[in-house]
């Protein structure tokens, strides 16, 4: 007999929003030839779009807001029991992953400590990171920006760069048009990390991410 195809990785994916870059992540899932499966999704607030998605999808979710705990200490290690309980089944010889998709926290040493990350940004890293992105491209008057997945530390958008794809801006863009372009991009190039991180492996080098 052949022998059976390997189980899909799991992983947790956070966000803040509509979750449209979530959606990308749910439709590849179905295609068992992806090898990734979406254990839970969970957000910082309620009643949020992605988690609606994730609900429709019959995937399980959970919600943890900072205002429930008394300081962001406690916020962090409250959410990393949460990824945690959904990721027991992950091997011990594997890495516990987490995505972050339009996930507006920065996570703190409980769940860095306890998993791997990947993060979504639209712009192409080290320039113009933070919540306001798009905007600041703009505002700098640049020419071509981008999207990039990269590993998350403790910094905002600091951590080692996997990938990343151009996007042109047009003489008339203003935020809306240009996120949007951005967000096409954003969505097919997680989708392609995600698969090749979680299933093939990398290494990194002062820095460098070595794509296996």
């Amino acid at each position: 007999m052949p022998p059976s195809p390997p189980s899909p990785v799991p992983a947790v994916v956070l966000v803040s929003g509509s979750g449209s870059i979530l959606q990308a992540l749910i439709d590849a899932c179905d295609d068992p030839e992806y090898g990734v499966t979406i254990a839970a999704v969970g957000s910082d607030r309620p009643g949020v779009g992605g988690l609606v998605r994730a609900q429709g999808a019959g995937i399980p979710t959970f919600v943890c807001s900072p205002g429930d705990f008394p300081d962001r200490g406690q916020w962090d290690g409250a959410l990393e029991a949460e990824v945690s309980r959904h990721l027991r089944q992950t091997p011990p010889d594997q890495p516990r992953w987490v995505v972050t998709a339009g996930f507006m926290r920065l996570l703190g040493t409980a769940v860095l400590g306890a998993c791997s990350v990947l993060n979504t940004h639209p712009a192409l890293l080290p320039s113009f990171p933070g919540t306001r992105a798009v905007a600041d491209a703009l505002a700098h008057g640049v020419k071509v920006t981008g999207a990039t997945v990269h590993l998350v530390d403790e910094g905002t958008d600091t951590g080692p760069i996997v990938a990343q794809r151009a996007v042109p801006v047009r003489p008339d863009d203003d935020e809306g048009s240009l996120h949007e372009r951005i967000k096409v991009v954003e969505r097919d190039l997680l989708v392609r990390t995600v698969r090749r991180v979680l299933t093939r492996g990398y290494e990194t080098h002062d820095r460098k991410v070595l794509l296996a």
